[in-house]
């Protein structure tokens, strides 16, 4: 064991210092009237989409001072937090605060019967919207899309929007991810309000809410179930060649080519309705092919609903090779999943991309270097993220969201690292071990890991879920993974990443920095062994490091030193696959304040793999 990296990692009297202000190149040439202006939702498309962000007003107020503002501080830039450079506020969001934000727009002036609705992609933490002095919805949770309709809260001309915001971050058992309000080491600035792409849309009175897809390439088949407002008819068509790159799609028309590779079926929303296909091409890193999808409603008055989709056929699951090996299976077939740690922090923007280019050139990235594979930690990203995981060939594994009380970092971190035999040694059941006391907490917990399973069922690149990682918030995990089998029984499980194994879950999952690295299962064990965090090479580069305190697991002191230090690394997991190592996820894709882990720098300047060109 590498005793010294070891110890540098523990946060024992950890002092804090100011990050550094650096820009990425797309935040560098933001264009504030252009904020990410892309269609936040691309498997379900609409004609209609009017786009909210830009510049809104903004104030922080006590919270326990409910009156609308009566003056504003000054403008912030949707959707960055008030704590992202891009944001222009520069103000952390305090326990004790409030945040309004507040714009004016038109009305859409919908026709006779048709409705608005409007769309927030994520708002850290609860948010209560108001349309014109009455609240609209109130949402809790700081990760997940969210709507209401304010039709009936309109006015004729100019409407108001405002929006309360209230943030406990760490100090208390809501979900938060890496975000923590004193950051250091492997947890990072905590940031709050509206971060994702804040919008509207016009839909009629039997509109659709959400369609869920299901490939089943054992009966060549698609499943989609329609989500309505009210009871409708339903019509799904599915087009079986590869869906165009262009978006939006509904702006294309079906062409000869598509008419002639059609299948459609009739039923009734909230039903599952089966498509068989001809002719299945399967999606995998090396294929990624999208199909298109639409769904027609049909209400009582006649045609009223049409969106706009895709799907892919894939299957993801666990089985043995020839040789009698447990491994994960992608289409039925061994598939080595070789990935990265992807925390989805940037300099400029924190949690939010500062553009759609931003999103593909991580991906993109990624993928140049050989990784089929992002294992999305502890947050989740817009829709659009996932989109271009799609259709670029990017197998996603999805974690769930960390809450709890403050963490016993002694036991859920240090402990298991130098003492990996008692990584399996404690019941989850024991609560105040895990920091999960709150009743409230655990059932909120499992509420939202449902909605966060709903709201990305349907992605085609995701290819597992991570239940726990490193104890943080775990607790009674087999019964966690139980309600997860059902909520979506088409994609293995891994219920505790890192340690405190409880014996359940598709996978074995091992966490190691600092060992020599190796496949070494139980005796009997027929879960696949996957090394789901290992690398952590750390290399500063001046100009591009945003503090002088550094964290890292093992540090180059040069680029020659990295890169040598990399390809050992990845030669030596190829020679455990043979041995039984089934995936790998390698720490991490970027920098990010303090950790200096990543194959790129935190503003994306510079990537580490290729700093000899």
């Amino acid at each position: 064991m590498k005793i010294r990296e070891a110890l540098a990692t523990f946060q024992f009297g950890k002092k804090e210092v100011e990050h550094e202000k650096m820009y990425t190149p797309w935040g560098e040439k933001l264009d504030a009237d252009n904020v990410l202006r892309e269609y936040p939702r691309p498997q379900m498309v609409r004609n209609s989409y009017i786009n909210l962000n830009g510049f809104w007003k903004y104030a922080f107020l006590g919270r326990e001072d409910r009156r609308h503002p009566a003056a504003y501080d000054g403008m912030i830039l949707v959707p960055f937090s008030p704590e992202a450079l891009l944001s222009g506020a520069g103000r952390q969001l305090q326990p004790d605060e409030c945040l309004w934000y507040r714009r004016v727009f038109d009305n859409p002036l919908p026709k006779e019967g048709d409705r608005v609705i409007l769309h927030f992609g994520a708002v850290d933490q609860v948010a209560e919207v108001y349309i014109n002095g009455k609240r609209a919805c109130r949402h809790i949770g700081g990760y997940l899309a969210f709507s209401c309709d304010i039709t009936d809260l309109l006015f004729d001309g100019t409407n108001t929007l405002t929006v309360r915001v209230t943030d406990l971050s760490d100090t208390s058992w809501l979900s938060r991810g890496k975000q923590k309000l004193h950051p250091g080491g492997m947890f990072y600035t905590a940031q709050s309000g509206i971060w994702q792409t804040v919008w509207m849309e016009v839909v009629p009175d039997t509109y659709i809410k959400s369609i869920v897809i299901t490939p089943d390439i054992g009966l060549q088949s698609l499943r989609v179930k329609v989500h309505t407002n009210k009871k409708a008819s339903v019509r799904v068509t599915a087009c079986e060649n590869e869906v165009p790159v262009t978006e939006p799609w509904n702006e294309l028309p079906v062409s000869e080519e598509e008419a002639d590779a059609i299948v459609s079926n009739t039923g009734v929303s909230g039903e599952e309705i089966l498509l068989p296909l001809s002719d299945v091409r399967l999606w995998t890193p090396e294929t990624p092919v999208l199909s298109r999808l639409m769904v027609d409603l049909t209400g009582a008055g006649g045609a009223c609903d049409h969106v706009e989709s895709y799907y892919a056929m894939r299957s993801f699951s666990v089985g043995k090779d020839a040789e009698g090996i447990p491994r994960l299976m992608l289409n039925g077939e061994p598939y080595f999943q070789n990935g990265v740690l992807d925390q989805g922090y940037w300099s400029d923007g924190l949690y939010t991309a500062p553009s759609d280019e931003a999103l593909i050139y991580d991906i993109e990235t990624m993928k140049s270097a050989g990784f089929n594979t992002l294992r999305k930690h502890l947050k989740v990203e817009p829709m659009r993220w996932y989109y271009h995981c799609d259709r670029l060939g990017m197998i996603v594994w999805q974690d769930l969201l960390n809450g709890g009380g403050r963490s016993l970092m002694t036991f859920l971190c240090y402990l298991p690292t130098a003492i990996p035999l008692v990584q399996s040694k404690f019941d989850d059941h024991i609560y105040p071990l895990f920091s999960r006391e709150s009743e409230l907490g655990r059932e909120f917990f499992l509420q939202e890991s449902r909605e966060l399973m709903r709201q990305l069922m349907s992605c085609p690149c995701i290819g597992l879920w991570t239940a726990f990682n490193e104890g943080w918030g775990q607790f009674d995990s087999l019964m966690v993974v139980s309600k997860m089998r059902e909520w979506d029984p088409t994609r293995p499980i891994d219920h505790a990443s890192g340690w405190y194994d409880q014996g359940g879950g598709d996978v074995v999952s091992v966490h190691n920095y600092f060992r020599n690295l190796k496949v070494n299962p139980a005796k009997g064990e027929t879960r696949p062994f996957c090394l789901t965090e290992y690398g952590g090479l750390g290399l500063r580069i001046d100009g591009h490091s945003a503090s002088t305190e550094l964290f890292g697991y093992t540090k180059s002191e040069t680029p020659e030193k990295f890169l040598s230090d990399f390809a050992e690394m990845k030669a030596r997991t190829e020679k455990l696959v043979p041995q039984g190592l089934a995936a790998a996820i390698y720490t991490q894709v970027s920098d990010v304040e303090e950790e200096i882990n990543g194959l790129l720098t935190y503003d994306r300047r510079v990537n580490k793999l290729r700093m000899e060109q």
